[in-house]
C-alpha cells in the first residue's frame, strides 16, 4: 500500500477516534450539567404496561415525577435495573432533571459513566495509533 492511501487511512481513523472522544466528552458533560443544575425531585418507578410478569428480560421502568411548575412527567428510565438496584414498580428512586427540557434527567446514583470513559479513552487510542501510523508511513521510503 502506498503511502497516500496509508495518510488517508490513518486520517479516517484520526477522525473517527476523534468523534469518539468528542462524543464521551460531551456525554460526561451533560450528566454533570444536569446535576449541577438540575432540580432534584423525587420519582415513582413503574413498569410499563403490558408487561407480563414472567419475561425473563428487564425492560426500562418508566419514571414518572412532577416538576417545578406542578407537570407530571413520565420517562423511560435512562438507566437498565441491575441486580443490585432492581427498580421495581411502586419504588422511589431520586432524580435530577433539567428545568429547559425535563425529559433530560439523571437517576442519583445510577450514572453509569463507564461507557461515556469508554468512548473517551477508545477515541484516544485509535487517535494514537492513527497517527503513530501517519508518522510510521511518512518515515518508509
Amino acid at each position: 500500500m502506498d503511502t497516500g492511501a496509508v495518510a488517508v487511512l490513518a486520517g479516517i481513523a484520526a477522525f473517527g477516534g476523534l468523534l469518539g472522544m468528542l462524543a464521551g466528552v460531551h456525554g460526561l458533560r451533560q450528566v454533570r450539567r444536569v446535576q449541577r443544575t438540575g432540580v432534584c425531585v423525587p420519582a415513582l418507578v413503574r413498569q410499563p404496561p403490558g408487561r407480563l410478569s414472567d419475561e425473563s428480560a428487564r425492560p426500562r421502568p418508566l419514571l414518572q415525577f412532577a416538576t417545578e411548575d406542578d407537570r407530571v412527567v413520565e420517562i423511560v428510565c435512562p438507566v437498565t435495573p441491575t441486580r443490585r438496584r432492581p427498580l421495581g414498580d411502586g419504588d422511589r428512586v431520586l432524580l435530577h432533571y433539567d428545568p429547559a427540557d425535563p425529559r433530560t434527567v439523571v437517576v442519583e446514583g445510577q450514572e453509569h459513566l463507564a461507557l461515556e470513559r469508554a468512548f473517551i479513552a477508545g477515541g484516544a487510542v485509535v487517535l494514537l495509533l492513527s497517527l503513530v501510523l501517519l508518522v510510521v508511513a511518512g518515515t518508509i521510503p
